[in-house]
């Protein structure tokens, strides 16, 4: 029978042991790829700060060639008369060689129109731009207050210039222009440089195309990042018509930023629109080409809104949204790697733990005897121990009565009178706590009684029909409101003789409210007359208390919608009393 017994256990924790190795595979499967997950999700954030410090780089080094285009046409405007009619489209294209400039046009103001009206690019006159939109209201405010305001754009004193953006004359290139006007012309000034020239070279270095051609060289696990648009992505690239008849794209309102979206998905548009209003993680776990991918769109906040970036109406945005993508298979083929370990750590720890348990049973046969036998002997300690304590009671009860025996032998009537009152005022002060009814409040009645003992400091408890206390208050904060009263009651008589080292504490149940009266002998009542007295910090004590008792108890009271207020109705003596409606 014992060694069915034995048999039956061997086999029941053999199988609880692949059960719970079952379960651990599997736990420790999900933890891996949890950890894949969020390893990916660092690299993102890793990828995010380098792009965000990239395009915040790529931003001031277009503020800067704002600047250049500015002090340019200062320049421009020193060498050139300020009646555009005595002005040579031949001058301007002599002036933009000297400046190291693509062209300068001169803007005139028509009463229905703005008009490109002299160039030294001859694709450029008599261009209206009426319908660039918010070019055209730049323009006007440049004209009628000399400073534009608009959200958009880098506006400097005088001038403004918007981000670097496709020719409405040459739909082919990208350029960035400036626009200057003081009032001392009747034309705006508008010298403008190429893309090709300036920003594409400060991109093939440090931008962030540039950075995304590396980030994916140096990381094998992820195939593909695009800086997408979130307002126009769902839209496709977005074109308007010029007076010509060309079709001209709008870099700024380009659906991929950077980057690029090869591996498209029915969802992208729903989870680039999820991540844009959420402003959270999504995440697309797919099968693509024939490969296990897994695509991360992350929005990305910014501080300031960018003129580079503007939504379907033109407007800037302050938020775009990463997107990553991952190739599954280099993720699996470290789990597979790491599962091989656990499997054989599994086995190990399988057999380990079925030899364990063979020493077990053979230590506990051995030691069984032993262990019954010890037993026994804790057994009779612990009777005796409590016999032990029945007498120790018995003796102290019968010391108690052998004294109050001999007092009455001897007559000693006043001392009788004095021993029998200590001994029944202890009876009496451990059964008026006990009546209290609330044990929380019990409990801190009593600490309190000793801690001022210990202090030498006469506290009055007087509490009533606690027991039948029937409100939503918990006891932790009637405890915490009535501890940091006392408390407070404590530091203020300390300081005054022994004498005079009187605290009084009641509480009681009311008609409609909870009432509790902590009260104190005090001999400077005015410092208390503060309306700051239940402000957080703020103590009439020395510089060792912090201010904060009052503030607590005041801060639960109002959570009762209770009231706590300050009596002064006694001389010398100050009173808090709360009360809490029920």
């Amino acid at each position: 029978m014992s060694r069915n017994v034995w048999l039956l256990t061997v086999i029941l924790i053999t199988v609880l042991l692949g059960v719970n190795n079952t379960i651990y595979y599997f736990t420790t499967k999900e933890s891996l790829e949890d950890n894949l997950r969020h390893e990916l999700e660092s690299v993102a954030k890793q990828i995010q700060i380098s792009i965000e410090l990239s395009r915040n780089g790529a931003e001031v080094y277009q503020e800067q060639i704002g600047r250049e285009l500015r002090a340019a046409s200062i320049a421009a405007q020193f060498a050139l008369n300020p009646e555009l009619e005595k002005v040579t489209n031949a001058q301007l294209g002599e002036l933009s060689d000297k400046l190291d400039l693509l062209d300068i046009t001169l803007l005139q103001r028509t009463p229905d129109n703005i008009i490109l009206a002299k160039s030294s690019d001859p694709g450029q006159i008599g261009l209206k731009t009426k319908t660039w939109d918010p070019w055209y209201k730049a323009f006007k405010q440049l004209f009628d207050e000399r400073r534009v305001t608009i959200d958009w754009g880098q506006k400097l004193e005088n001038f403004w210039s918007g981000p670097f953006e496709f020719s409405s004359s040459d739909t082919s290139k990208v350029n960035k222009w400036g626009y200057y006007y003081d009032g001392t012309t009747d034309y705006i000034i508008d010298p403008y440089i190429s893309f090709d020239d300036r920003q594409l070279h400060y991109e093939e270095r440090t931008g962030v195309s540039r950075l995304i051609t590396r980030t994916l060289g140096e990381n094998s696990s992820i195939v593909e990042i695009a800086v997408i648009n979130p307002h126009t992505f769902p839209l496709g690239t977005r074109t308007t018509i010029t007076e010509e008849g060309k079709e001209l794209k709008h870099m700024t309102q380009e659906p991929i930023i950077s980057g690029s979206n090869r591996f498209k998905h029915d969802s992208d548009k729903a989870n680039v629109k999820l991540a844009n209003e959420q402003d959270d993680y999504v995440w697309l776990d797919t099968h693509m080409d024939g490969k296990h991918i897994i695509k991360l769109y992350i929005p990305v906040s910014i501080d300031e809104k960018s003129a580079s970036m503007v939504d379907e109406n033109g407007d800037p945005i302050n938020r775009y949204v990463l997107m990553l993508v991952a190739d599954y298979k280099s993720i699996q083929d470290k789990l597979d790697k790491q599962f091989v370990g656990i499997i054989l750590i599994i086995a190990i720890v399988t057999l380990l733990s079925l030899l364990v348990l063979y020493l077990a049973f053979i230590a506990y046969r051995k030691s069984r005897d032993k262990l019954v036998r010890k037993a026994q002997e804790t057994y009779v300690d612990e009777v005796n121990g409590l016999f032990q304590s029945i007498r120790a009671q018995r003796h102290d009860f019968m010391n108690h009565v052998q004294t109050i025996h001999s007092f009455a032998q001897m007559n000693k009537t006043e001392e009788l009178k004095r021993y029998t009152a200590e001994l029944a005022g202890e009876i009496r002060e451990m059964n008026d706590i006990i009546n209290i009814g609330n044990p929380a409040i019990a409990a801190l009645i009593r600490s309190k009684i000793s801690q001022a003992e210990a202090m030498r400091i006469k506290l009055k408890a007087d509490f009533t029909d606690l027991n039948k206390l029937e409100l939503g208050v918990k006891s932790l904060d009637l405890t915490r409101m009535l501890g940091n009263l006392i408390d407070n009651a404590f530091d203020e008589v300390q300081s005054y003789a022994e004498e005079r080292r009187c605290v009084s504490a009641r509480g009681c149940q009311q008609e409609g409210y909870l009432e509790f009266v902590v009260s104190n002998i005090c001999d400077d009542t005015a410092k208390l007359s503060d309306k700051r007295i239940f402000d957080p910090g703020y103590s009439t004590k020395n510089d060792a208390h912090n201010g904060l008792g009052l503030a607590i108890v005041k801060s639960i009271v109002d959570q009762y919608k209770g009231t706590v207020r300050i009596v002064m109705d006694k001389e010398d003596w100050i009173a808090f009393i709360i009360r809490i409606p029920h």
